[in-house]
């Protein structure tokens, strides 16, 4: 039993589950929270899920009788009703971990998702910007203030190197070569890569080196390439913060997310004919399968390019 036995649980809420799923599902959760240390909000979606059931199968039916035909009409149910499929496929990770549980603690014979398949999910593009829109945000910052200066400079590196914004906040000085215009980025797994910076974004580091940097420093010896205003190094939630508030000044009204300028990094470097593979690379990913979304969200951008100019589009 995990070390997590000696703790003490939370009061359960009441969620009107009948006798005798009621039971059932608190040692479902109580083993849960217990084996794995879910969180109370998890715990509360799971148990939720469970309920619907219990409430769909009604009262004369408990959970533990629930059959493969009655879970395929609870989904049906659900689908009619207009649920997401990402929504179906969560609640039936429930519905298998709590049978899979029944079965094994001897509550029920057999455990009826087992030949239920999961919702197919569409991959989720994720959200990028025009190039125009790059622009305006780039130039943003009040440059001839000292944080201004900063953030124009963390801007133009993350959009020209495509960084994850930890990557960006934890770069230090002997990461950077202005010389050989490249950074040393070291991703998850603390895998090193080596990124071009780009004619821009090393002109602005320069500047920032010269004119700026040691002017936010508190101590000497610290080698934060971009500290905070509180002199050292930055935290992801500062700079998330500060990306939001330039982009309200560039009237960028869509959703943002820590990722939209790594995303439109290497959008547009698609739709200028980067080959696949340097993209991978250069963000760094793993398997290629991950860096192959961008594909169609650079193919959606063409669409809607070719549809917007072309005569007969």
């Amino acid at each position: 039993m995990s070390s997590r036995s000696s703790q003490v649980r939370p009061a359960r809420a009441s969620h009107g589950a009948t006798t005798p799923d009621a039971h059932l599902i608190d040692a479902y959760l109580d083993d849960l929270w217990l084996e794995r240390g879910l969180s109370e909000h998890t715990l509360a979606a799971y148990r939720r899920d469970l309920v619907s059931l219990a409430g769909w199968l009604g009262p004369s039916r408990a959970l533990a009788r629930a059959s493969r035909a009655d879970l395929f009409e609870f989904l049906s149910d659900r689908y009619r009703r207009g649920y997401s499929p990402r929504s179906t496929a969560r609640l039936l990770s429930c519905l298998r971990s709590y049978f899979r549980w029944q079965l094994q603690r001897g509550h029920s014979g057999e455990d009826p998702t087992l030949d239920l398949s999961s919702p197919k999910l569409g991959r989720p593009l994720p959200g990028t910007l025009s190039e125009a829109q790059v622009e305006a945000l780039l130039a943003a910052p009040d440059t001839d203030t000292l944080l201004g200066l900063r953030d124009r400079t963390m801007l133009e590196t993350l959009y020209a190197c495509g960084l994850r914004v930890s990557e960006l906040v934890g770069l230090r000085l002997g990461q950077l070569n202005l010389r050989q215009g490249v950074v040393r980025v070291f991703g998850k797994g603390s895998k090193e890569r080596l990124v071009p910076l780009g004619d821009e974004a090393m002109e602005w580091n320069r500047r920032w080196i010269a004119l700026g940097r040691r002017e936010l420093l508190l101590r000497a010896d610290d080698d934060a390439l971009y500290p905070s205003q509180r002199g050292r190094a930055m935290t992801r939630q500062t700079f998330w913060h500060r990306i939001r508030a330039h982009a309200a000044a560039a009237g960028i009204s869509q959703p943002l997310s820590p990722h939209t300028l790594r995303h439109a990094f290497a959008t547009h470097l698609l739709n200028h004919g980067a080959d696949l593979r340097v993209v991978q690379l250069l963000l760094g990913h793993a398997d290629l399968s991950t860096t192959q979304i961008y594909t169609h969200v650079a193919r959606h951008r063409l669409k809607d390019l070719h549809a917007t100019h072309h005569p007969r589009g």
